[in-house]
């Protein structure tokens, strides 16, 4: 029994030690008080104040999701990052505390890291929770898609990357301007890079503004990783290891990603296969059809269209389908009026304006765009099929508009219209759908002769 309970009081009291241990490393200081956690706040406040900006431009829309968070990490974060770690590494300097910690038993590589990663370990935090809240924000009114989640572990480790190299650049320059002149450096440098599309050294960049349709090849990602992981990684060897040639080898490895990110340039990205694919339902005339992209929309487009279709059922001579897919449309399809940019026609994963939707989708099937000018006689039929179908929002203003202040040509115009809008809806079911079956079959013709009249 004796012998048991003192292997019991051995083993509490290494218990005991490795807790005591934990709760007073080095390390746990660094991470739960001090410049830190302050900076992790800082990444977050920035990253939720930038998005909650802009959130009609990216909430709804995966893809826009990315490249909102994207662009806002590489352009706002990664340079405060780079002064975070730049002051941070001017600590013991500021604090006339370097030659006595250089006596200490860690060497530099050990207090620099001891330094840098808990300030890594919060920028990084800080990212990954405004990260999450925006895809929490899309996930809710998703229009379709899915996420990218290899976007936002790429954007975290380059801001962990950033942090190092800042911390290295603080350590080296003694200055304290060096901070915010790094962070305004990087911030024009990042952005030059971002949008100017003529140097093959844009592909070095963190951030690049690219097509919402479009996504990385599968080794993008982790080459970017490789480029500025190794170029940080050579910083941090170069300055604090004792045998400084081992920062080579990180080197070697981020030059050659660096080389395969030019080499490649364009090639880097391509169309996503989901933007080349529709949805459609097939139970309307024309039918409807929706990119993959944005699936969810179909029954609210379904729906915001329903009032057309239905005036044009048993109507021959249409248009197979709308379609919505990059190029142009074939001869027996016509072009749905686009739902992108997100925050314009479409906020938050709803149609915002439905009737104005209707309207454009109704133009589509009008055609004359080949014509130099479209015949004064040809414009009243074409203004009565538009009313007939889906009326403009403004139509009724801008039709008061015309009567009170239009030239007399202008009032001319407008009598014809209205008398054709009456003449169509006069009509019987059966001698509209004939008309409109006449009319549709003439809607690319500019010669008004060969078009039905009313």
């Amino acid at each position: 029994m004796t012998l048991v309970a003192e292997r019991e009081d051995r083993k509490q009291g290494v218990s005991h030690h490795s807790l005591h241990h934990l709760l007073h490393h080095p390390l746990r200081a660094e991470v739960v008080r001090g410049f830190a956690p302050w900076v992790g706040a800082a990444v977050l406040l920035t990253l939720a104040v930038t998005l909650a900006v802009e959130s009609k431009q990216w909430q709804g829309g995966w893809a826009e999701t990315r490249d909102e968070l994207h662009i806002a990490s590489g352009l706002l974060c990664v340079p405060l990052a780079l002064a975070a770690g730049c002051w941070h590494g001017g600590r013991e300097r500021r604090r006339g505390t370097g030659e006595l910690l250089a006596t200490a038993a860690r060497g530099t590589l050990a207090r620099l890291l001891a330094s840098a990663l808990p300030l890594a370990l919060w920028v990084v935090a800080g990212y990954a929770i405004a990260a999450g809240l925006a895809l929490l924000a899309t996930w809710y009114c998703a229009t379709g898609d899915s996420p990218y989640l290899i976007a936002p572990l790429t954007d975290a480790f380059v801001l962990a990357a950033a942090t190092l190299l800042g911390q290295v650049v603080g350590r080296l320059v003694a200055w304290r301007l060096a901070a915010p002149l790094l962070a305004a450096g990087a911030y024009v440098v990042l952005g030059f890079l971002a949008y100017d599309s003529r140097r093959a050294v844009r592909y070095l960049s963190p951030v690049l503004d690219v097509s919402t349709s479009s996504v990385p090849v599968w080794w993008q990602p982790m080459t970017l990783m490789v480029w500025t992981g190794g170029l940080a990684t050579a910083a941090v060897l170069a300055y604090a290891a004792r045998r400084r040639w081992t920062a080579l080898l990180p080197l070697a490895a981020a030059t050659a990603a660096g080389a395969l990110l030019v080499q490649t340039g364009d090639g880097l990205w391509h169309t996503s296969p989901l933007a080349g694919r529709e949805v459609c339902d097939t139970s309307t005339t024309p039918q409807v059809c929706v990119n993959a992209r944005y699936e969810r929309l179909l029954p609210q487009v379904t729906d915001a269209l329903s009032g057309l279709t239905d005036r044009l059922e048993g109507v021959r001579n249409l248009p197979v389908r709308y379609e919505d897919i990059p190029g142009e449309p074939t001869r027996d399809e016509a072009q749905l009026p686009i739902v992108t940019p997100i925050g314009w026609r479409v906020v938050r994963g709803q149609l915002t304006d439905p009737e104005q939707y209707a309207w454009e989708a109704g133009m589509m099937l009008s055609g004359r765009g080949e014509c130099d000018e479209v015949d004064p006689r040809l414009d009243a039929v074409d203004n009565a099929v538009q009313h007939y179908l889906a009326p403009n929002p403004l139509e009724k203003q801008m039709d008061e508009q015309f009567a009170k202040w239009g030239d007399k040509a202008d009032r001319a115009r407008l009598d014809a219209r209205v008398a054709a809008r009456a003449r169509l809806k006069a009509m019987g079911e059966e001698e509209r759908r004939t008309w409109l079956s006449a009319y549709f079959a003439t809607v690319d013709e500019c010669d008004p002769g060969k078009v039905p009249t009313l």
